[in-house]
């Protein structure tokens, strides 16, 4: 198997080159909007590149739950913030949107879903992430968050590199379906 590295630059080439992006990007967003009804909370990251665009995602919801953006911390550790309107966001590490610390953490519930970033993705939810380790180490203490990863067809593959400290997604969305990822969810 690929390592890491290769495989990032591999799905990075894949998701830059992605036909019809505008239009999937709209498909997995009423996807996800259908699934999330019942939510409280959506933690969810700050689109850029090729990424598929999660800011349509927060403008439907901003009125009817609260939105909350991570900031990446120098010690490893990420931390969300919720905003009342997507113009409490800066420019911040790494060049990507995020919210002012000042603002308030989000109430962790079972009604929570935490939109995982990434470049690829495997039916039974592993992801391969951007290599900072933020996700898993916030995920790993909070279990009963739900996780949905959101991702085009062409970046699901079969196997991953991973990790005893990778956690994985519950649920994937794509322009064409939502896959279960593990059965015990």
């Amino acid at each position: 198997m690929e390592d890491k590295k290769t495989l990032r630059k591999k799905f990075s080439e894949i998701r830059k080159n992605i036909p019809q992006k505008t239009e999937k990007d709209i498909l997995i967003k009423n996807i996800f909007l259908e699934n999330s009804v019942n939510a409280d909370t959506i933690l969810i990251y700050a689109s850029f590149g090729s990424e598929i665009s999660t800011f349509p995602i927060v403008e439907e919801l901003i009125n009817s739950h609260k939105i909350a953006f991570p900031v990446s911390h120098d010690n490893g550790i990420m931390t969300f913030h919720v905003i009342r309107t997507p113009d409490q966001l800066h420019k911040g590490r790494y060049g990507i949107p995020e919210p002012d610390t000042s603002l308030p953490q989000p109430v962790i519930t079972d009604r929570t879903i935490c939109v995982l970033p990434g470049l690829a993705f495997t039916l039974n939810g592993y992801r391969l992430g951007y290599g900072g380790g933020y996700y898993d180490r916030f995920l790993e203490k909070y279990p009963q968050i739900i996780k949905t990863a959101l991702a085009y067809e062409e970046l699901i593959t079969e196997n991953l590199p991973v990790t005893s400290y990778d956690v994985r997604a519950d649920y994937i969305v794509t322009p064409e379906r939502t896959v279960l990822c593990h059965a015990e969810k």
